[in-house]
């Protein structure tokens, strides 16, 4: 795609339980909150929770992305419970390659709504997205081979499993090398039916 910048993303994404959308100013004391409560998880897992985060960083964030968002760079969704308005947490395409139409999807869920189904449900309906409107020819998942919720995941959701690649990110919270299992999709071929409007 030569020119992403123009190219129309419509959101909120709305399945049954869930609303994603970019994030906007003011956001940052929502999100600040949830990465507070969640950051003993999140410190194991993220590169980017190193430190807990003020609400001025969260805000900050929020803007950064929202820009992002605009510009095509990153594509940061947050996730909303559409019955309390709630933030869950985050997720979003990464790595993006316009020009390959290759995009890869990172979550959380903050620590007191886990073991839900959110994640998977959001993942899923970025899959119809992304396939069906995006027109992505690959979308995958990338986490350490050792978060197992993490891993749960793309596992539900039919990815195959590429690889485990040896001593591929460093992870801050063991102060050691660690290893990635990569997983991809390349089409929503068995993906189950999820209702999702955008």
């Amino acid at each position: 795609m030569n020119k992403p910048i123009l190219f129309d993303l419509p959101v909120p994404i709305i399945t049954p339980r869930l609303l994603l959308r970019p994030p906007h100013a003011r956001d940052g004391k929502a999100l600040n909150d949830a990465v507070i409560e969640s950051f003993e998880h999140l410190n194991q897992w993220m590169v980017w929770a190193q430190e807990k985060p003020s609400v001025d960083d969260s805000e900050i964030y929020v803007r950064t992305s929202h820009a992002e968002w605009i510009l095509r760079q990153q594509l940061v969704l947050l996730i909303f419970d559409r019955s309390t308005n709630m933030l869950l947490g985050s997720t979003g395409f990464h790595a993006i390659k316009w020009d390959e139409s290759s995009f890869e999807i990172g979550y959380w869920i903050r620590s007191s709504c886990t073991n839900q189904g959110i994640a998977t449900e959001a993942t899923h309906a970025q899959l119809i997205y992304a396939f069906k409107h995006i027109k992505a020819a690959r979308v995958q998942i990338k986490c350490n081979n050792e978060n197992t919720a993490s891993k749960r995941i793309p596992e539900k959701l039919g990815f195959t499993l590429e690889g485990i690649l040896k001593n591929k990110e460093f992870n801050y919270h063991t102060k050691s090398a660690s290893d990635t299992a990569e997983y991809a999709r390349y089409d929503l071929q068995g993906l189950p039916h999820l209702e999702v409007n955008w």
